[in-house]
């Protein structure tokens, strides 16, 4: 057994098992440094959103507790990678670094800086996968680039996948006799307190690695129903993995082992079995246009949509990010977000179109929004997701392609239950009309307590007008 230490950086891989790189360190015999630097400077306008910063505090002290439990002394620091970890290597005296691959750009960036520097000091920089099912690298068009429509991703991606074998959690991780200097989590300050609204986030969710591991155990008792109830804005029909997987709480392999085993235990895929893979590769293929296309956060994979005449409009933006819009299903999805930090992926798709669609406003203002209050935050999903209802990404929706919120609410929620849950103001109209409130005659609206304008908000746009409008924009943009 070595007496030097070996450092495992931890990033957005909270777990024990399934874990390369904690493997690999452990099987060194070397004392062990689990080590987590809080980097806010680094990645620039994506540092980790308000929703982030509870999950992050929260998932820290579960892994820590879970650390612990085999010996693990998880050490934190705050500050920009580059000056820290060099710091913390000279302090404890390791002899290398071993961490999981991430992608974003910045990211990237810095495991290169610091592979030299570490590397030029005589510190090996130990690189493992677990982030993805297959690295980006892998699954490429005849032409080395990444694929642009996802159908002919899925193929190659599914062909010759070698999902690895479960990775136990270690059963003892030594740590150096005397561990570095750790900040104190709370010191941070990553919980909101004046106020705080995460009330309704700790109602929604259990994080850290136990809680991902139940949300998956769960989550296999609904499979059978998966492919149409996905769609059910009143049914819990998702996964509802999404953070934890953004947290590597869980490991995508994980993931795609319980989908498997599930089709065995059926004698075979079935339907939704198979959309939950296609559900799990969406993100492989949000990676790899990331990897392939570092400015997907800030542009227009179609240059064109660089020309859009986007609107400014503050104030409807507010309304939109309030869920005062008039529209009870993007509403109620703007709501679900604020009060759990979280919304369902239909929900999403809906609220996403209204914002480019009907208020013309740039899809980036969407995207900075979901990055602040989402506990999934994840900037490949959410710039690819973007970019997708924009018409502007890869496989994209057509930008003529405008959903009716109306019709939306009544196909996706047709008794109104995901609206009276989160528009409580309208929870006493009848089906009929809880998706149009407007359409309702006064004797309706005064018998349920409704009053338009006072209560709830007239629609702040016309559906009909909005969409002539956007597809007018999109032609003068075409036209430019």
């Amino acid at each position: 057994m070595g007496d030097a230490p070996v450092i495992v950086w931890f990033r957005n891989d909270f777990r024990l098992r399934d874990h390369p790189a904690l493997k690999a360190a452990v099987a060194t015999g070397s004392p062990v440094i689990p080590l987590y630097i809080l980097d806010e400077e680094t990645p620039g306008p994506w540092a980790p959103g308000g929703a982030s910063r509870w999950w992050l505090a929260k998932s820290l002290a579960a892994f820590a507790h879970t650390s612990a439990t085999c010996g693990g002394q998880l050490i934190l620091r705050r500050g920009a990678v580059l000056r820290e970890l060099p710091r913390i290597v000279e302090e404890s005296g390791a002899t290398a670094v071993y961490f999981t691959r991430s992608y974003e750009p910045w990211a990237v960036a810095l495991e290169n800086e610091l592979k030299s520097r570490l590397e030029t000091s005589g510190v090996a920089f130990k690189r493992y996968g677990g982030r993805l099912l297959r690295e980006p690298e892998e699954v490429r068009t005849h032409t080395n680039g990444a694929y642009q429509v996802f159908t002919p991703f899925w193929r190659a991606f599914v062909n010759g996948l070698d999902v690895p074998r479960a990775l136990a959690a270690p059963e003892q991780i030594a740590s150096p006799s005397q561990p570095p200097k750790s900040d104190d989590l709370r010191d941070w300050e990553l919980l909101p307190v004046k106020p705080d609204w995460s009330g309704g986030l700790a109602e929604a969710w259990q994080p850290g690695e136990s809680g991902a591991h139940a949300r998956l155990a769960g989550f296999k008792s609904q499979l059978a129903g998966y492919k149409e109830d996905r769609n059910r804005l009143d049914a819990t029909g998702t996964s509802r993995l999404s953070p934890h997987l953004a947290f590597g709480e869980i490991s995508p392999a994980a993931c795609w082992r319980a989908a498997t085993g599930a089709a065995r235990g059926k004698g075979g895929l079935d339907q939704s079995i198979e959309t939950f893979m296609r559900e799990l590769a969406w993100r492989e293929f949000s990676y790899s246009l990331l990897v392939q296309f570092p400015r997907l956060p800030e542009a227009p994979l179609k240059s064109e949509f660089a020309d859009m005449p986007w609107l400014d409009d503050p104030a409807q933006l507010a309304a939109w990010q309030r869920g005062k819009t008039g529209y009870p299903v993007v509403d109620a999805g703007m709501r679900e977000l604020w009060a759990t930090g979280y919304m369902h992926n239909r929900a999403r798709m809906i609220t996403a179109s209204f914002l480019i669609k009907h208020l013309l406003i740039p899809w980036s203002r969407g995207e900075a929004w979901f990055w602040d209050t989402l506990v999934d935050a994840d900037l490949a999903n959410n710039s690819a997701s973007w970019q997708w209802v924009a018409g502007c990404g890869a496989d994209a929706a057509p930008y003529f392609r405008i959903f009716n919120p109306i019709l939306q609410g009544q196909k996706f929620d047709p008794h109104g239950n995901y609206v009276r849950r989160w528009v409580p103001e309208l929870a006493q109209l009848p089906d009929a009309v809880i998706h149009a409130p407007w359409t309702a005659k006064a004797h309706e609206l005064a018998q349920y307590g409704v009053v338009l304008g006072t209560t709830y908000p007239f629609p702040i746009v016309d559906h009909g007008r909005a969409r002539a409008r956007a597809l007018d924009a999109y032609k003068k943009m075409k036209a430019t």
